[in-house]
């Protein structure tokens, strides 16, 4: 359960880094009582590859690596930073992940959604909802940008002076 402290300071970051012009602190604050804040320490998984999201996580401070491979050859492919949402391909369309969830920072702290409380927000709250949606859209996009631009760093550097 999430403090009357903590809840004062997440809902204050939900509304910096959530873009929703329209939500109130109240409907923030009303969005926390259906997360868990946990806490995870540096290399611990959160979430692993073949595994079907039953949770949606909003990093609420650290970073998160994305890896794929053997626990013993890991490569990272991606990061998702403090203010993104995290877990959302799998979590919708409920296919395994692709890619290793792992805390990247000695110190990274989560809000966790699971599936059944989304569901009970998605009923109780439409309007939360409707938001939190837009704003997976908007992390999803922001996923794909810096994959896209990381393919065509990769591909100018593979290919360099060469027409495709």
């Amino acid at each position: 359960m999430i403090s009357a402290e903590e809840s004062v300071e997440l809902v204050k970051l939900l509304r910096e880094q959530w873009p929703s012009e329209t939500m109130k602190s109240n409907e923030y604050a009303t969005f926390l009582e259906y997360c868990e804040l946990i806490e995870v320490k540096q290399g611990q998984v959160i979430a692993d590859i073949g595994e079907v999201g039953e949770a949606l996580y909003f990093v609420v401070e650290g970073e998160v690596a994305l890896v794929t491979g053997s626990s013993a050859n890991e490569v990272e492919v991606g990061r998702i930073h403090a203010g993104e949402l995290m877990g959302e391909m799998s979590f919708f369309d409920r296919k395994p992940r692709q890619v290793r969830l792992k805390a990247a920072t000695p110190r990274d702290r989560l809000l966790k959604l699971t599936r059944p409380m989304y569901k009970r927000l998605r009923i109780e709250h439409p309007y939360i909802t409707v938001n939190l949606l837009e704003y997976a859209i908007i992390s999803l996009d922001h996923l794909f940008r810096r994959a896209s631009e990381d393919v065509t760093i990769l591909s100018h550097y593979l290919y360099a002076g060469s027409k495709f």
